[in-house]
């Protein structure tokens, strides 16, 4: 039985000042009329019903997620009490969805990403799902072919062993790579032998609980003692779990690890310069939302609510809220959280 997990506790600090800590980049219509946990259910309901999608949060959102998903069950909201990285994140989740479907496979996946064939993924999810009801000790990550030598993502390394499902062809993953400078990643596209990590994974519920068990046994124990009816026993355990990354804490140490390949027009949407890549661009390749004159300029991301004139620039990002401007260099956005911590 197929359920999702839909993690939207982020804070989207990438796309500041637009995505803030009280509305971040997941209830935000970046890309379409509909908020991005929207369209992140939208694409999953028609292999997965809504009883079965489950969305993991902070406190802090619970009123956002019903407002953006008004008809999504409140018992299917699990609240995070403290953000502790994705290990013990999808560990409370696990438990708690085995509680209702005990012999469930998870997909996991977050909620603010871009998909351009829906029905490709669909398909890719399905083939996944196949993979693992066949396989129960496997954990399978999606990979994405690369369409460009990316820093922004890390990389997953390919073995020789190969598997098949209908007509797909499943890798067994050697090893995972950080986000390599650009001459690695150049290399790693190159090699035809490298995927992209997308952080979505599908698993046996069983699979991912005995991993935890495993290999961050004290978080396990922690949860493992949770009342999920008793609000301060799950506050009181999970405040002393580890903070860990999945990636760290099990994917980098579990055996059994496979990647399905995923192409169908992923992207993480990771900062505002990814708009570029999506939003229609005038002939000197600006991006414009608002009304905007621009002269003699090139390269720009705009998107302003008051009538701007633009003359002379080149590789510029310039947002505008209700009130705030963010002014910078398109090469200096990685660093955005350091100009928003000077700005306080």
């Amino acid at each position: 039985m197929l359920c999702a997990l839909i993690m939207a506790g982020g804070k989207g600090e990438r796309f500041w000042p637009i995505s803030t800590d009280e509305k971040p980049k997941q209830f935000l219509n970046i890309l379409g009329e509909k908020s991005m946990i929207q369209h992140t259910v939208k694409r999953l309901e028609e292999i997965i019903p809504l009883e079965r999608i489950f969305i993991v949060t902070a406190s802090q959102y619970t009123d956002l997620i019903e407002e953006h998903l008004p008809k999504l069950s409140k018992k299917n909201i699990i609240v995070e009490p403290k953000g502790k990285n994705t290990a013990p994140c999808i560990a409370l989740s696990s438990f708690y969805i085995r509680n209702i479907y005990e012999d469930a496979t998870i997909v996991v996946l977050p909620s603010d990403h871009l998909i351009l064939d829906e029905e490709k993924f669909r398909n890719t999810l399905k083939l996944g799902e196949k993979f693992v009801e066949e396989n129960n000790k496997a954990v399978l990550t999606i990979g994405i072919k690369p369409s460009r030598p990316d820093t922004g993502y890390g990389y997953i390394h390919l073995s020789d062993d190969k598997y098949h499902v209908d007509t797909t062809e499943i890798s067994k993953v050697d090893r995972f790579e950080e986000k390599p400078c650009l001459s690695l990643a150049e290399k790693y596209v190159k090699d035809k032998s490298y995927l992209w990590n997308s952080g979505m994974f599908i698993w046996k519920v069983s699979t991912i609980i005995e991993l935890t068990k495993k290999f961050l046994p004290k978080t396990y124990k922690l949860i493992n003692n949770i009342n999920f009816h008793d609000e301060n026993s799950v506050k009181e355990n999970y405040k002393k779990v580890d903070a860990i990354s999945v990636d760290y804490g099990i994917m980098e140490k579990a055996k059994d690890i496979y990647v399905i390949p995923g192409d169908f027009g992923w992207d993480d949407l990771g900062s505002w310069n990814s708009l570029s890549r999506y939003k229609d661009t005038d002939k000197y390749n600006n991006v414009i939302d608002g009304s905007v004159a621009i002269l003699k300029s090139k390269d720009n991301i705009i998107k302003t609510s008051k009538k701007t004139y633009i003359m002379g620039v080149e590789n510029l990002i310039v947002i505008e809220t209700a009130n705030e401007i963010m002014i910078v260099n398109r090469d200096d956005i990685s660093k955005i959280k350091e100009l928003k911590t000077y700005g306080e």
